[in-house]
């Protein structure tokens, strides 16, 4: 079926639109844009840029793609905004381009909930299944990993990570790496306070792989020592068949941005 474009809609002629689109009234599509198949435009959506979309996504009205970084380094460069499959994208958001110091792309994969008036900065890297609360903001260089969920009104600070089945409480300013399966909270001056067991629990891990998670989390972000002495310990006491735990800890190892701990009267 041939893309349904509403009569006040402007589409460039160059854009690329795919089959069973649907472009609602007041959007605006720039030239170097592709839609893929089955994607709906409700109203007063703008995409620009070099801005290329899978399929089956749904854009809602006043929800902005592809724009220029905000970012006064940006000299004009072709840099893109790429986006995957079946992603909600609610009212307001806003998707910057990448810059030459990032990539140049800013990528988002499938599957994820983007809640309204959410910003996803310049050179971020989204994987699958995430949700973005309303209001999150995130500065340029974030990377979220799948399944992780960021609250409402948080906001995270230009290169952090933030790990797989983490959770970001509302309303936390987070500064630092924020370690997979782990949950934070705390206002500006946000902390882990232990694992994200809920989440946990709905994604199928067993007693036996959060125990283990939790010793790690004792360990390393918990305890006070070494960071190195305290890897050392981590790594004889879990087995390297366990890959969540050994993923736990690449993150920890790799942390660049320093690695947000447990917080004082933390759970």
């Amino acid at each position: 079926m041939s893309a349904q474009i509403h009569p006040t809609a402007v589409v460039d002629q160059h854009a690329e639109i795919g089959n069973d689109v649907s472009i609602g009234p007041f959007c605006c599509i720039g030239a170097d844009v592709e839609i893929g198949d089955g994607c709906q435009l409700q109203s007063h959506v703008v995409i620009t840029g070099h801005t290329r979309l899978g399929s089956d996504n749904k854009l809602f009205p006043f929800s902005s793609i592809g724009q220029v970084p905000q970012d006064l380094k940006y000299k004009g460069e072709d840099s893109q905004v790429i986006i995957g499959n079946n992603n909600q994208i609610r009212e307001s958001v806003t998707i910057n381009a990448g810059t030459a110091g990032g990539g140049m792309i800013t990528r988002i994969g499938d599957d994820n909930l983007l809640m309204a008036y959410t910003h996803v900065a310049h050179d971020c890297l989204l994987g699958n299944e995430i949700v973005l609360a309303n209001c999150a903001t995130l500065a340029g260089h974030v990377e979220v990993d799948d399944q992780a969920i960021i609250g409402g009104l948080s906001a995270i600070q230009q290169f952090v990570r933030i790990g797989r089945l983490a959770m970001i409480g509302g309303m936390s300013g987070v500064t630092k790496d924020v370690p997979p399966f782990c949950l934070l909270a705390g206002g500006y001056r946000s902390g882990l306070s232990g694992l994200n067991i809920v989440g946990l629990k709905r994604q199928g891990f067993t007693l036996e792989r959060l125990g283990r998670l939790k010793e790690i989390y004792r360990l390393l972000l918990q305890d006070a020592g070494k960071r190195e002495e305290r890897l050392a310990e981590a790594m004889l006491a879990v087995p390297a068949d366990d890959a969540d735990a050994m993923a736990l800890l690449a993150f920890i190892r790799s942390a660049k941005r320093g690695l947000s701990m447990h917080a004082r009267g933390g759970e």
